[in-house]
């Protein structure tokens, strides 16, 4: 196997012992642990990244690695998954057929399902051999490729799977990113090429010229400076010289122009129009450039390889090292280059090529009021929308800078450019140019459709206010199509789902999908329906909610979450696992961070507390990766309420400090009311019952949907602040809410039990806190009925009746214990001691930090799983979650068991067996 001992055996290698040392050293640890890692070859243009990263493929290779390499290139830079393709298809084995690569890369309806669906490939050929998977020139990778890349290696780092990568190091370097995601999760290294030395260099042209270097030689090699591409240039040109009895000029023209002024014209054009086209070219493209059939160009594709400027490997032709590219290309004048790319940009797409294509060439050769250009940006935009959101965006941004402010066409433009800049998550950007567009007093219809347009952005950015008045300004202009007049109908109704007339609003939802629905509009038909099922919602109504989300999610599966969470405010948690399984069989589940918030409400209701915070954990990490932040501040207030529940204040403060600094950036009054629940939480637990009380009353007064969206089933606790701060009125209040919320889910035995269980504390009625007993054995709510079981047991042992109020704390005390909610369990406790039956419940144990008692019941359920061999999809169908909530579970139970490989993790899992 290879080791750090290996000797370079290539002349191109000359002076890189000490590197070539480290990556074999890698390339032994991933073989001999069965663990992923990451190589990072970095240096200027020509240092010799490449042959290094070929040496260490060999290596590789000889180490039983199967070897999947490719090359990224500068003008095929924006193309979707194209530098990843070129790996990923290519090797001993191909990781992915042609055909299964289409399928994945047309699959994709986001970003976070394609990169699962490629960690599944690579895991399952990890599963037999260590994987080498090599990218060169990684700097030019497309977005979708830097996207995976940067997930890829820390979702695999417990699979043999060696990551290389080169990159021409410069300012702004998209690698870093990579590099930074990889460097805390999985052993990384950079490799750093500097200048060979003296030795190395003079030792390097001995092998080239195949004789003792003299003084002249040295002295044209000092021009090298350390460069080996160069230097070997130069030793090239410094052989045609000999031969020729020229004098040998410096630098790399030696190497390069001094070629290329001994080719003929026809030929120097031909690798023109090749350097245009690409390091990497078709024959019959640069033909079609030259405006010549490919025969009669056959012999100046004969002289350009002789030349040692191009390669033929039988399909394309390859410009030996891309600074001989840019030598070629950098002698066109900059004008005619403009024109050349433009040519490219109209043969390519003529040629039946994708409009993706012929973008890079657009991007260099377009001119203002190219409106060809601009249709291309567009349909090109169109196409990636999908899975690369920012780079539509982009694409669309620059379509809007080649149209003239004059041309009715900028309004078309701009409308798309908005949608794409809102879908990036750049809301602030799809705003300003809206408003921009605005300003320059667009006819009526373009107005309305402009307006409706930013009704997405407006509603992401959590201004209803706003989104409301500039809905009904753009009805009262007129002049809209009707479907674009159906959508801002649509988008006023959702507006309105965040006041306070909610009677006025679902008037407005039952219009707008009235007039969707005989438009036949799907967008329009999408917003009514979602406006609806928020106003449902914000009025408690969970049964139309969940009328409304059903039907909303069978005309768009994204919405399928809502399903699922609108099932579990009916405490129907089977319908919601059958919607799990469902999403899971879909081709391109439905927006992958909402489906783990709908798994983690779930797992919260049926009191499985680890699972719910591996699911918000894993959802607030999906958010980030896409950066479109949805939940992220609700996430933390359920988390921070689970780690005050296992008694985890350090951990629940820290969750606080996030929600509170999350809500800095969507302030809209739900987060808002969320975090200042999660405040008196805190307090009461400090023993700040003023400032408990202060935090619940604005609670109340941050809008009244807040009411049932908020305290839906944690009104209990509300209650019992305000009873501790001697507030009655509010105490009464929240029991009212909880009446209320009853009667407008008679069929929901949780909403009812929760009822009783509230005016029961309010009024001190024993009898009702029984009757909410009573009503909740029904609840599948493990911690809901825990806390009316305790507070029945205590009110029992205030009015005297011991043994029945032993029998319901301990009730109590078990549940909680069941559900990891570990603190609960020692305040009840503390009340059974307190009524002489602590020695009845032996103290509440809690988990250790290492080791295999430290893990979880779900991280041991998916620690067995994956020892067995399941990966990491084959162990989400089992346990019916995601497998990026496995992956979560995983990466926790590799850190508790300090092992770092599947294999590690079989032994241990079998160690524990044959105790």
């Amino acid at each position: 196997m290879a080791g750090s001992g290996f000797s370079p055996s290539r002349s191109g290698l000359r002076g890189r012992e000490a590197e070539l040392a480290q990556l074999g050293t890698l390339i032994a640890s991933v073989a001999r642990t069965r663990s992923g890692a990451l190589a990072l070859i970095g240096g200027e243009a020509g240092i010799g990244k490449t042959a290094l990263l070929a040496e260490a493929v060999t290596r590789a290779r000889s180490a039983g690695f199967s070897v999947s390499l490719g090359k990224a290139d500068e003008l095929h830079h924006i193309v979707p998954l194209s530098s990843l393709a070129a790996c990923l298809l290519h090797g001993d084995q191909p990781l992915l057929s042609g055909d299964a690569f289409a399928n994945v890369a047309r699959s994709h309806d986001q970003r976070i399902w394609l990169v699962e669906r490629l960690a599944e490939a690579i895991e399952a050929r990890a599963g037999s051999v260590p994987v080498l998977i090599a990218l060169d020139d990684v700097q030019w990778a497309d977005p979708l490729s830097r996207f995976a890349l940067k997930q890829l290696p820390a979702r695999l780092r417990t699979s043999p799977v060696l990551w290389m990568l080169t990159r021409r190091q410069g300012p702004a370097e998209p690698t870093e990113e990579i590099a930074a995601a990889a460097m805390d999760e999985l052993p990384a290294i950079t490799v750093s090429l500097g200048p060979l030395s003296g030795a190395a260099i003079s030792q390097l042209a001995g092998d080239t010229l195949g004789a003792a270097v003299d003084e002249r030689v040295r002295d044209l090699l000092d021009g090298a400076g350390g460069n080996p591409f160069l230097a070997v240039e130069m030793l090239a040109g410094l052989r045609i010289a000999d031969a020729s009895g020229e004098p040998v000029p410096p630098g790399l023209v030696v190497g390069v122009r001094g070629r290329l002024r001994s080719l003929r014209p026809g030929t120097l054009r031909f690798l023109q129009m090749g350097a245009v086209l690409g390091r990497r070219f078709g024959f019959h493209d640069a033909a079609a450039l030259c405006g010549q059939s490919p025969t009669a160009l056959i012999t100046e594709l004969e002289e350009a390889v002789r030349a040692g400027l191009v390669d033929d490997d039988g399909d394309h032709l390859v410009f030996r090292h891309d600074l001989l590219r840019q030598a070629v290309y950098v002698d066109i004048p900059p004008s005619a280059r403009k024109a050349l790319h433009r040519d490219a940009a109209a043969y390519l797409v003529s040629a039946g090529n994708q409009p993706i294509d012929a973008v890079p060439h657009i991007l260099r050769g377009a001119l203002p009021g190219d409106e060809e250009a601009v249709a291309l940006l567009r349909r090109a935009a169109g196409d990636v929308l999908p899975v690369t959101p920012g780079l539509a965006a982009d694409l669309m941004t620059r379509a809007l800078e080649l149209v003239p402010s004059t041309r009715p066409l900028r309004f078309v433009v701009g409308e798309q450019a908005i949608v794409c800049l809102t879908q990036a998550g750049r809301n602030r950007e799809a705003l300003l140019a809206g408003d921009r567009l605005l300003a320059g007093r667009p006819p009526p219809e373009a107005f309305s459709r402009l307006q409706a347009a930013l009704g997405g952005t407006l509603w992401n950015m959590d201004v209803a206010d706003e989104l409301l008045r500039r809905a009904e300004t753009a009805l009262a202009v007129g002049g809209a199509v009707p479907e674009v007049g159906a959508r801002l109908t649509a988008l006023r109704a959702l507006a309105l789902s965040r006041g306070h007339d909610l009677v006025a609003a679902r008037e407005a939802g039952e219009s707008a999908l009235r007039a969707a629905i005989e438009i036949g509009d799907r967008e329009a038909h999408v917003l009514a329906l979602s406006g609806l099922g928020e106003i449902a919602l914000n009025a408690g109504e969970n049964a139309i909610a969940l009328e409304r989300f059903t039907a909303l999610s069978a005309v768009d599966s994204a919405f399928l979450p809502e399903e699922i969470v609108a099932y579990t405010h009916l405490d129907d948690f089977g319908s919601g696992e059958r919607l799990l399984l469902q999403a899971a069989d879909q081709a391109g589940a439905p927006r992958q961070a909402m489906l783990l918030w709908a798994q983690g409400q779930r797992h919260l209701g049926l009191g499985r507390l680890d699972d719910a915070d591996a699911d918000f954990v894993t959802m607030e990490r999906l958010e980030d990766d896409v950066q479109v932040p949805v939940q992220q501040v609700n996430g933390r207030v359920i988390r921070s309420r689970i780690a005050l529940l296992r008694g985890d204040r350090e951990a629940a403060r820290q969750h606080l400090a996030a929600a509170q600094e999350r809500l800095t950036a969507k302030p809209n009054p739900g987060n808002t009311a969320a975090v200042r629940y999660l405040e008196a939480v805190h307090a009461e637990a400090d023993g700040d019952t003023g400032l408990a009380l202060d935090r619940i009353r604005q609670v109340q007064q941050e809008g009244s949907f807040m009411r049932w969206r908020l305290l839906r089933t944690w009104v209990d606790s509300a209650i019992r602040m305000a009873l501790r701060g001697a507030d009655h009125g509010l105490a009464k209040d929240l029991a009212a809410q909880a009446e209320a919320h009853a009667e407008r889910n008679p069929a929901v035995t949780t909403a009812t039990g929760i009822a009783a269980q509230a005016i029961g504390l309010v009024d001190n009625d024993l009898a009702m806190l029984e009757r909410s007993m009573t009503l909740l054995k029904a609840s599948p709510r493990p911690l809901v009925r825990a806390a009316a079981s305790a507070d029945l047991g205590r009110a029992l042992l205030a009015a005297g009746r011991k043994p029945q109020a032993v029998a319901a704390l301990t009730h109590a005390h078990a549940a909680f214990a069941e559900s990891g909610a570990h603190a609960a369990a020692a305040r009840v406790q503390r009340d059974l001691a307190g009524a002489g039956a602590g020695s009845r419940r032996a103290a509440t144990m809690q988990r250790p930090v290492q080791g295999w008692g430290a893990l979880t019941t779900s991280e041991k359920k998916v620690a067995r799983l994956i020892a067995e061999g399941h990966t990491n999809r084959s162990a989400a169908d089992l346990l019916v979650v995601s497998p990026h909530t496995v992956n979560t579970h995983l990466t926790s139970a590799f850190r508790k068991l300090s092992v770092n490989s599947r294999v590690q993790l079989a032994h241990l899992v079998m160690g524990l067996r044959d105790n």
